[in-house]
């Protein structure tokens, strides 16, 4: 079995890779933290290790696609309406949540932590 045939994002990996391309050429800020953590490292491997890094976030989660209209998962991860840059931090902070604040979780851990 494929990536693309259990993975919605990837059901049209074409358009999904030139969608990143699009986004990446943008130079966008983060749409989840909006620049609080700083600039996407759009350099860098999409992974843990480099938690500021470029990754799509579909602002409607596509697990969630039902309660938003969508026909299918794969419309919610192709609707180039439906996605942002972020960072990979960002991204996995917010899971598949709506209306997703990070600015309060990250004041708290740098307040808790001295440093970040």
């Amino acid at each position: 079995m494929t990536r693309g045939q259990n993975n919605p994002r990837y059901a049209n990996g074409n358009l999904r890779r030139r969608y990143r391309a699009r986004l990446k050429a943008m130079g966008c800020e983060c749409g989840i933290c909006h620049g609080a953590l700083g600039s996407i490292h759009y350099d860098e491997p999409s992974n843990a290790q480099h938690p500021l890094s470029f990754v799509v976030d579909e602002i409607i989660p596509v697990s969630r696609w039902k309660e938003f209209g969508y026909s299918s998962p794969q419309a919610a991860a192709q609707d180039w309406n439906n996605l942002q840059a972020a960072h990979y931090y960002c991204n996995q902070a917010k899971s598949n949540k709506i209306n997703f604040k990070i600015g309060a979780l990250v004041r708290a851990e740098i307040e808790t932590d001295g440093e970040w």
